[in-house]
């Protein structure tokens, strides 16, 4: 249903050997390729601004992970355009451009092979030791990885060991630390994980996540009340912005302090919200 149909290694695009990250999108109708009839955003614009971190949230299918795909450019939209740096995506050789792109997602991606290898995906060739343990502790994740038998070199993926869902994410974000993103995309990275494993990769995505363009999608509100900036989407389109304290201030009629609200009552706890 999801499924790029874009090719990473179209050797003409513009190599990018430093971007600032900053990301705009214009007037842009999206809908996915499978389902053509249902558009998911329709003359959207907005705005990331570089070095700095937004966070989207909204009800199911309001288009906030639509956006990050857009920005990975998994798929073009429709009308419009995605820039970065001012220009368009479109034109940037995507495989040196995806180099300055993080991507961490609710469903880590683990490779049929050793932690190690797995940290190194995507990272340069003259990456040392040090810096992958540097990275694991970045991550939260080097005193388990030092705990297990074979440590660095533990096998993962298909017959690997057993990893917990908190620990996958972790190498995930291990790798994140070692690719050194301008861009950090973070969609969902911690819904599918216990409130214990959550507080731990949370840590590691803050840490991350400092002086680097993100862009975070996430359900629990209570992850992202430190952004910059939070939009609020509805079928598409943002109905409010601003940072925690301002949309919290607009009371019962603001559509943040709603989803706020709804999310206490459904948890019956306030102890996640400042």
């Amino acid at each position: 249903d999801h499924c790029t149909r874009i090719g990473p290694d179209d050797s003409n695009g513009y190599i990018a050997e430093e971007i600032t990250g900053h990301v705009e999108i214009h007037d842009v109708d999206f809908a996915y390729p499978a389902r053509p009839n249902v558009i998911i955003l329709k003359n959207f614009s907005f705005t990331v601004e570089a070095g700095r971190s937004t966070a989207l949230v909204g009800q199911s299918g309001s288009g906030k992970s639509t956006i990050i795909s857009l920005i990975e450019r998994f798929y073009d939209p429709l009308k419009g355009v995605v820039k970065i740096d001012g220009r368009d995506i479109k034109s940037y050789n995507l495989r040196t451009l995806r180099k300055h792109i993080a991507l961490v997602s609710q469903e880590p991606t683990l490779f049929v092979g050793t932690i190690r290898e797995n940290i190194l995906y995507g990272a340069s060739d003259e990456t040392d030791e040090s810096e992958v343990i540097e990275a694991a502790k970045a991550a939260n994740a080097h005193d388990f990885i030092a705990g297990l038998a074979n440590g660095y070199e533990t096998w993962c993926g298909d017959r690997g060991v057993q990893l917990s869902g908190g620990q996958k994410q972790r190498i995930a974000i291990a790798r994140a630390v070692l690719k050194k993103p301008t861009i950090l995309l973070l969609d969902e990275a911690t819904s599918a994980l216990d409130s214990k494993s959550e507080k731990v990769v949370q840590e590691a995505l803050e840490r991350l996540m400092v002086g680097r363009t993100s862009v975070v999608v996430a359900h629990r509100l209570s992850t992202i009340q430190n952004c910059n900036l939070i939009a609020v989407l509805e079928q598409g389109k943002v109905v409010e912005k601003g940072n925690h304290t301002s949309l919290l201030a607009k009371g019962s009629t603001g559509a943040y302090y709603s989803l706020v609200n709804l999310q206490r009552k459904t948890h019956n706890s306030t102890q996640s919200f400042k």
